[in-house]
């Protein structure tokens, strides 16, 4: 009934036209905790400039951190570089989890969408859905599961009347609190990070001219470097008057 209900509903996405490790890859690690819509047109433009691991392994850091501006996170751009690279290096492991910036859900969605492997990836939408219906689904229905969960088993306020597991849910017609949110990320340390960055990114600039606890924190995770007073991207040499 879920697998019908999903070749009629399903959300047609770029990849999962593909089960090419890398291109999903790229896709689990653009939508961690960034919605589909924004990631879509910056997926295909990133396979676009980089369309294999190799290709991304051999780009700058600094070209990664300018094309990753925007998607939220730029440590996670970071570390799919280095997955890149690792990859290139020494091939796919066989446990996903250790390249850089790769949990137990991206590895299990890489697992069972690129490499057929018999894993249910279980992402905030697929636990909903187990939780609320208390069925156990096999690894098949993952992505009906998360597109029920993001389309109809929603957070708040779910719409049963449009599920096709609502006749044996349990939690039919059932309305939940609404979930505790996101700080705020305006005025916040991240925006304050966020924006020194895209400073950055543009141009070198002089520490002094810079949000210093933003440069410092950072510098922490590799996303620039400080010589002489000034901040550049990681890899590009500084301009000395």
């Amino acid at each position: 009934m879920l697998l019908t209900w999903f070749s009629q509903n399903g959300r047609d996405l770029p990849w999962r036209r593909t089960r090419d490790p890398y291109a999903i890859l790229v896709s689990e690690v653009m939508l961690q905790q960034t919605q589909v819509e924004r990631v879509v047109t910056r997926y295909l433009e990133w396979l676009e400039r980089w369309p294999t691991v190799d290709t991304l392994a051999a780009a700058t850091t600094a070209d990664v951190i300018r094309a990753w501006q925007g998607l939220g996170y730029n440590r996670r751009g970071l570390n799919l570089h280095h997955a890149a690279r690792q990859i290139a290096r020494d091939g796919w492991p066989d446990d996903l989890t250790q390249l850089p910036g790769v949990g137990p859900y991206t590895a299990a969605a890489l697992a069972r969408f690129a490499f057929g492997r018999d894993v249910l990836p279980v992402d905030t939408n697929v636990q909903r859905v187990q939780e609320r219906t208390g069925h156990a689904f096999s690894p098949r229905a993952g992505q009906a599961l998360m597109d029920l969960g993001a389309t109809v088993c929603l957070a708040r306020v779910p719409r049963c009347g449009l599920c096709p597991l609502a006749e044996r849910c349990p939690s039919r017609g059932r309305r939940y609190e609404p979930l505790r949110k996101q700080s705020r990320f305006e005025g916040s340390f991240r925006q304050r990070r966020a924006r020194t960055l895209r400073l950055v990114a543009a141009a070198e600039r002089p520490l002094a001219a810079l949000d210093a606890e933003a440069v410092d924190s950072l510098a922490r995770d590799g996303l620039v470097r400080v010589e002489a007073d000034v901040v550049a991207l990681p890899g590009e040499a500084t301009i000395r008057a």
